[in-house]
């Protein structure tokens, strides 16, 4: 039986789970997350589900102090581009890290922030 087209639904459910899965194209071997209609490098629209580990290093962060109003109440937090180890980059935010020790280079792991029915990617200490 061969894996379902990973969908960004999909990979959400995925996420949620606690997996990272990232897609790599068939034609010409690009890596991707979260999942895309077409390979960014070669075009083609030939996927296949990658699970990744879900460690990686803070390359950029931000810190919110004046969040939109659904975020508001979690105000100040962290949200940083991530490379992982497998060499794709993904934006998450920062748990169980004290803002004052969040810096480029911070070796993180992925961790699902579940909120109600929603899902996001958060990245906490390795």
């Amino acid at each position: 039986m061969t894996e379902p087209t990973i969908t960004l639904q999909r990979f959400f459910q995925r996420a949620r789970e606690g997996q990272l899965t990232g897609v790599r194209c068939g034609k010409c071997g690009e890596l991707a997350i979260p999942p895309r209609q077409f390979c960014p490098a070669c075009h083609e629209r030939a996927w296949q589900p990658v699970p990744l580990g879900g460690e990686g290093t803070i390359e950029s962060f931000t810190v919110i102090r004046v969040a939109p109003r659904a975020f508001a109440a979690d105000a100040p937090y962290a949200v940083a581009v991530v490379k992982l180890r497998e060499g794709v980059s993904l934006l998450g935010r920062i748990v169980d890290i004290p803002l004052d020790k969040v810096a480029i280079g911070l070796r993180v792991r992925f961790r699902p922030l579940v909120k109600e029915n929603r899902t996001a990617l958060g990245f906490g200490p390795a």
